[in-house]
């Protein structure tokens, strides 16, 4: 006769009671994203552009998603019809304030009053911090800039990386269009007048692989950088 070791009985409910031992994780996590040290929160007092002219006060729009593998497409006619597509109410007119939000589609995207530690505003980088997507998007970048007189003669001088088109006061002013690195005075717009007072300046970029930034100063007839002005956010 086989005799059965009456404690084999047991293993199943000893099996069933003990603790299921887990691997260890081998993911390691990185630190929280940040803004820093790319962007630092803006004040509500008005800032002078830096040393050389450019602009680092901006209300920048979470990116919206427009998916694209490649950056050849940005052509003219198809930069100007996706700038020029309304995405949210207002679009043309609107000055946010830090914290409002627009709905695109089914985004929901959040407005940040920001200052830019660099000359240029790496919008891959404010993606990127906010956990946002970082390529195939629409950005939109808002400033107030502020003259203390009427300055006639004056130019619009931006880079960007990729397509952008700006719009002082409601008129377009200048446009960059092709696949294109940032470039400091890449384009230079005709000679424009700053209002004494208030000036709205607004910019929409579109990017699809590859990093997204853009730098814009104001510079006068002989190229040289206008600093007696300042941005503010209203």
């Amino acid at each position: 006769m086989i005799k059965i070791d009456p404690t084999l009985s047991l293993i199943p409910f000893l099996l069933a009671a003990a603790p299921i031992q887990k691997p260890a994780s081998t993911a390691i996590e990185g630190p929280p994203r940040t803004l820093a040290p790319f962007f630092t929160a803006a004040p509500t007092s008005a800032k002078r552009p830096d040393s050389d002219g450019f602009l680092r006060r901006w209300l920048l729009l979470e990116p919206i998603s427009k998916p694209s593998r490649t950056n050849a497409n940005l052509t003219s006619i198809y930069v100007r019809k996706t700038l020029y597509t309304e995405y949210f109410p207002d679009q043309f007119t609107v000055i946010p304030h830090d914290g409002d939000k627009v709905t695109v589609a089914d985004q929901k995207l959040a407005w940040h009053a920001l200052d830019t530690t660099n000359f240029n505003v790496k919008l891959f980088r404010l993606a990127y911090g906010l956990n946002k997507p970082t390529y195939g998007v629409v950005c939109w970048a808002v400033t107030v800039v502020n003259s203390p007189r009427e300055i006639s003669g004056v130019r619009l001088s931006v880079g960007s990386n990729s397509a952008s088109i700006w719009w002082l006061n409601g008129v377009e002013t200048a446009d960059l269009f092709n696949d294109r690195h940032m470039i400091v005075d890449d384009v230079v717009s005709k000679r424009i007048t700053l209002h004494k007072g208030r000036n709205v300046l607004r910019g929409g970029l579109i990017n699809g692989p590859g990093l997204s930034d853009f730098c814009v100063r104001f510079i006068d007839e002989n190229g040289q950088p206008i600093r007696d002005i300042t941005t503010s956010l209203e």
